[in-house]
């Protein structure tokens, strides 16, 4: 005889594969509890307990003789009768509970013997074999209340094992969702807060992290009176201490024999939002290198791109993550800022959020849980984020990548000397030799090479700007007849050079008054200091001069040096000198003009810095 029975959930008897489960409740609790003490003799008193809540009635031994012998019809000689007792006799496997308590055993071994790929396996079994609570359907208040009550609590602790072994293979970010509805459920277990609190910290929402910490104190508190208990504050403490013993240390065993993520998981959005890279990119091998190796190395895996106004920042950024893409199967993400000072860094977040797949009504508000919604959804994933046009570092700062996976390429005037632990890339003007080639792909190395003179001065005009070059290279090959020895006379005219340097949508004007706005923003000493600057560009740089005639202090004004210089600007020349970059000059010689009676009119006032 084959028999089968369950009491992980609504008590079933199988017979030779055949289900014949008792109707009567208190029958179905006679069985439950000599299938609970299987292969020992359970007393008529203590059956009794098991099936009445209260004191049994005086036909009690009559009616459990009755139920026993309605049991041996469908269990034969598996039910035995003793003195005042019966006995069944079940092998290991024929009982739920037996199979679950020994996978659970066999995974906690495995467990603390440090192999989780077999824990995993064995627990997953031990809790496969609930249907739902124990005992279900059966009578209350009874004697096996204590009996369904432990396995209960058996089932939560097999849970958190479960969840502990798959800690150990870095599935934090998977299983944030299955340990939020087990604290929801459950919220005095504090092996399940720090749980919460351990995922989310090693996904890079510390905020959140120490969040769960105080619900976990509050939840505790108010339903028992008393703290978290010394685990649990000491990996509290761990946390705001960023001990290096909670980062992540992967197992030497392969991901592969985990079970993958639940097909009733959300659909993971995969973005491809890189803009095409340019044919015409040339040069930058270096810088494209150095991009690259930062965004494959080590956490934090990210590159900041700086340099003057139409340097290629962004070719560069988009050529190095064309670079890249297969690295980060997981998607790319680009987002342009446009030089825009004011967009925060909520709105920022929010957009990558938006690429990730999340709807824009589902999207938080506040900082901190934008911030915590874009690590939890990065983390682990080989997923590539660009942003162009950042003006300040507080615009990107939410996005370093706070572990393996993710990688971040910024592109900004600025350099963002406060971003901590980024790879910087700064980029100089083309010389000769690496501005030829793109010249030559866009308007012919022929014309180029009838006058090697007026090609090195066409350079020089252009101060060696990426943009510059490729306008000019452009009106080139929209006139054939036109001669680079002719272009380059056009530009030498400084009041036309700015007018020569656009060309459809491409400006060098429209490029630094970007800059010069971003800026102003920021500074607005600083962009006056411009202006001012723009009426001799040729003169040396007189801090006490500028301070009188701006109304500010001395030191005010180095501040203001240093922001022009921070933002390609401004050049040093030496610790004490600065000059304007050739297009620069041309640009603030334009606003001095603008400007001239409001800077002639200048009220000054002593100001502090």
């Amino acid at each position: 005889m084959r028999l089968q029975i369950r009491l992980l959930g609504t008590v079933e008897l199988t017979v030779d594969g055949r289900i014949t489960t008792p109707t009567p409740p208190k029958r179905r609790a006679v069985l439950a509890g000599l299938a609970l003490d299987a292969n020992r003799p359970v007393s008529l008193d203590r059956l009794a307990g098991m099936v009445w809540r209260d004191e049994a009635p005086a036909s009690a031994v009559a009616n459990l003789r009755s139920h026993a012998a309605n049991l041996r019809r469908v269990l034969g000689d598996r039910l035995i009768a003793r003195p005042n007792a019966y006995e069944l006799t079940l092998a290991p496997h024929e009982l739920d509970v037996t199979e679950f308590q020994q996978l659970a055993g066999q995974g906690r071994s495995r467990l603390a013997a440090g192999d989780p790929v077999g824990a995993v396996e064995s627990l997953r079994a031990a809790l496969d074999c609930w249907r739902g609570a124990a005992g279900e359907g059966l009578p209350r208040g009874t004697a096996l209340d204590n009996r369904w009550a432990s396995l209960d609590e058996q089932r939560l602790q097999v849970f958190e094992e479960l969840i502990e072994a798959r800690l150990a293979f870095g599935e934090h970010l998977v299983l944030l969702p299955e340990i939020r509805r087990h604290i929801a459920a459950h919220p005095l277990r504090e092996r399940g807060w720090g749980q919460l609190m351990l995922a989310l910290y090693r996904v890079g929402d510390v905020p959140a992290a120490l969040t769960a910490y105080r619900d976990a104190h509050t939840a505790l508190k108010e339903q028992l009176g008393i703290d978290p208990g010394e685990e649990l504050a000491r990996l509290h403490r761990a946390m705001l201490d960023r001990s290096p013993e909670l980062a992540y240390v992967p197992p030497d065993t392969p991901l592969a024999v985990l079970a993958p993520v639940p097909a009733a998981a959300p659909p993971v959005t995969v973005p491809r939002e890189l803009p095409a890279d340019l044919v015409t990119f040339v040069g930058r091998t270096t810088e494209v290198a150095e991009v690259v190796a930062a965004v494959t190395g080590a956490a934090p895996a990210a590159a900041v791109i700086s340099g003057p106004a139409g340097s290629g920042k962004t070719a560069l950024a988009v050529r190095a993550a064309h670079t890249v893409a297969a690295a980060f199967p997981d998607g790319q993400v680009f987002v342009d800022l446009g030089y825009r000072p004011s967009v925060t860094p909520a709105e920022v977040l929010a957009r990558v959020l938006r690429a990730l797949g999340v709807p824009a009504a589902e999207v938080p508000c506040g900082i901190d849980e934008l911030a915590g919604w874009v690590r939890s959804r990065v983390a682990g994933r080989r997923l590539l984020l660009v942003v162009d046009g950042v003006t300040g570092a507080e615009q990107v700062r939410p996005l370093i990548p706070a572990g393996p996976g993710p990688a971040l390429i910024v592109a900004g005037q600025r350099h963002l000397r406060s971003l901590d632990g980024v790879r910087r890339i700064d980029l100089d003007p083309f010389g000769v030799a690496e501005a030829r080639p793109l010249l030559a792909t866009l308007a012919g190395a022929d014309r180029l090479n009838a006058d090697p003179a007026a090609t090195a001065e066409l350079v020089r005009l252009c101060a060696g700007s990426v943009l510059a070059l490729r306008i000019a290279g452009s009106r080139l090959a929209s006139r054939p007849d036109l001669s680079v020895a002719t272009l380059v006379a056009q530009l030498r005219d400084g009041r036309d050079r700015l007018d020569l340097l656009a060309y459809e949508d491409l400006s060098v004007r429209a490029r630094l008054a970007t800059g010069v706005a971003a800026v102003r923003f920021a500074d607005e000493v600083a962009g006056r200091l411009l202006e001012q600057l723009g009426e001799a560009p040729d003169a040396p740089v007189l801090p006490e001069r500028s301070a009188a005639r701006l109304g500010v202090s001395v030191h005010r004004v180095w501040q203001a040096l240093e922001e022009l210089a921070d933002a390609h600007l401004l050049r040093r020349d030496d610790p004490a000198g600065y000059r304007l970059p050739a297009l620069v000059r041309d640009y603030a010689a334009e606003l001095a003009k603008v400007s001239a009676p409001t800077l002639t009119g200048w009220r000054i006032d002593p100001v502090a810095a």
